[in-house]
């Protein structure tokens, strides 16, 4: 029996939002706590804008999925996996667009105003505020990790259905 697969569309952008999470993720962890220089500013808006790509592609990929419905998962999927499922997938685009949206504030209230790659400006979402910057920093961050959390389970549970399983969950997105 064929694999019932997510469309192109839908596969090319789960790949590239979990890739541009990832470099987002890498560029943060390299940024470091060192007085800003050239090189620090240079990591923050290139972590900067990869966050935005995540913004401007999970907005694709959510109005994919609104025209578009994914594959039904296998029939003999307990009811608990199924739900599961539906919750970590709600979480995950939650977050993958609550992270960027919380950068995008934080930025604002540092003030630093965004240009997405250097060239197209963004409004400020709210004034520069100090106070409200610190507590978007810590935010942005606990979200971020919940983020990664979350992801690692749902590429977890992909490969235990694969592997395990011998079901086709994973196959529908390669």
């Amino acid at each position: 029996m064929p694999v019932l697969r997510y469309s192109a569309p839908a596969r090319w952008l789960h790949w590239l939002i979990a890739l541009t999470i990832l470099v987002a993720l890498v560029l943060a962890l390299n940024i470091g706590d060192e007085p800003v220089n050239p090189h620090k500013v240079r990591m923050i808006n290139y972590h900067k804008w990869a966050g935005l790509t995540v913004l401007w592609l999970v907005v694709l990929r959510v109005l994919w999925r609104l025209t578009h419905r994914p594959p039904e998962l296998p029939p003999v999927m307990a009811a608990w996996q199924r739900r599961a499922a539906a919750l970590a997938h709600l979480a995950l685009y939650v977050l993958i667009v609550g992270v960027p949206m919380l950068g995008w504030y934080l930025s604002s209230a540092v003030g630093f105003p965004l240009a997405y790659l250097g060239v197209l400006p963004l409004p400020n979402l709210i004034e520069k505020n100090k106070p409200a910057a610190l507590l978007l920093h810590e935010v942005h961050e606990v979200f971020a990790w919940a983020l990664v959390v979350i992801a690692v389970l749902h590429a977890a549970a992909a490969l235990k259905h694969h592997f395990v399983d011998h079901d086709d969950v994973l196959r529908r997105m390669l």
